[in-house]
């Protein structure tokens, strides 16, 4: 008898492991930045090397944390919202089967500790990582949905997470558009 809950600390641990490696490379930008502007001698007064770096890494990995569990809660909104338009499945085995595919996005969180020092490498395997579960989750689901069904899945996840894409870059240069313009710059 297999256990249908072997799977379910994944996405946490998926979710801290990608929180890490991504704190990590911020740490090390950041001590970097530090040092050129001058302000690390200044935070060397009080805080030894190791502990700076602890320090910074909590807080970045924390933000990270943040960052991702709420795009994995939007995304399986997203998601769940697509199936409850198109799926004719009452029983709830596509979301059983789908279920799975946490063990790619686990596999990835630990790839992206080889590429801990450029983040092109990580978000490459971040978007490389998200690419192979959504295909692995239509692959699972296409049993269960009519080729309508599944056109329309597809095209309701792109269109959702193109919206959003767009509105949060829209934001966020509108936000450092406005910034640049308050600054006494000549």
């Amino acid at each position: 008898m297999r256990n249908p809950y072997i799977f379910g600390f994944l996405p946490f641990v998926t979710v801290v492991f990608f929180s890490l490696t991504f704190g990590v490379y911020t740490v090390g930008i950041s001590i970097d930045l530090f040092k050129e502007i001058g302000l690390y001698s200044g935070m060397r007064e009080f805080l030894s090397d190791i502990q700076l770096r602890l320090s910074l890494l909590i807080i970045y990995a924390l933000f990270y944390f943040m960052v991702f569990s709420a795009m994995k809660l939007i995304g399986e909104t997203i998601h769940n919202s697509a199936m409850l338009f198109f799926s004719r499945d009452m029983e709830g085995k596509s979301f059983s089967e789908a279920r799975a595919g946490n063990v790619i996005y686990f596999f990835g969180a630990i790839a992206t500790a080889g590429g801990i020092h450029s983040i092109k490498i990580m978000g490459l395997l971040f978007l490389l990582t998200t690419v192979l579960y959504f295909i692995y989750t239509v692959f699972k689901l296409s049993k269960f949905m009519s080729l309508t069904s599944m056109i329309g899945l597809i095209a309701f996840e792109v269109i959702m997470w193109g919206v959003l894409l767009t509105v949060v870059i829209y934001i966020s240069l509108k936000l450092y558009n406005g910034v640049l313009a308050s600054l006494p710059i000549t």
